[in-house]
C-alpha cells in the first residue's frame, strides 16, 4: 500500500484530495497489485518560497525496476502539474521503504 504526501506553501490554490486521488490512479496504472493509496497533505503557512514537494513511498517489488520507476515519475510528474495554476518550485521524491517497515491493517 503506498503513502503519498503533499507538503506544501499554503499560498498555493491547489484542490489537495484531487491531486492524492490522481497519484492513487496513476500509481495503479503503472501497477494494479499495488492497492490504495493512502495520502495526506500538509499545508503550511511559515515557508521560504512557494512550492509542492510530493513524497511517495513504497515497498520495495522485483517489477519496480529503473524503468518501472522513471515510467512512475514522469507520469507522476505530468499529472500533478496539470492540477497546478501557479508557479512554483517543484519536488517529487519516491523512494521505498525499509524491510522493516510493517503495514497491516488493524479491525477492532
Amino acid at each position: 500500500m503506498p503513502h503519498a504526501d503533499l507538503k506544501y506553501s499554503n499560498d498555493l490554490t491547489l484542490n489537495a484530495s484531487t491531486i492524492l486521488t490522481s497519484i492513487e490512479t496513476v500509481i495503479q496504472t503503472h501497477d494494479p497489485g499495488s492497492g490504495n493509496c493512502k495520502g495526506r497533505a500538509y499545508p503550511t503557512a511559515e515557508f521560504h518560497h512557494t512550492h509542492l514537494l510530493v513524497e511517495i513511498s513504497m515497498l520495495p517489488k522485483a517489477h519496480r525496476d529503473t524503468a518501472f520507476m522513471a515510467a512512475l515519475s514522469a507520469d507522476l510528474e505530468t499529472t500533478i502539474k496539470a492540477y497546478l495554476s501557479q508557479p512554483c518550485s517543484f519536488s517529487l521524491m519516491i523512494s521505498f521503504s525499509s524491510e522493516n517497515y510493517i503495514t497491516n491493517r488493524f479491525e477492532p
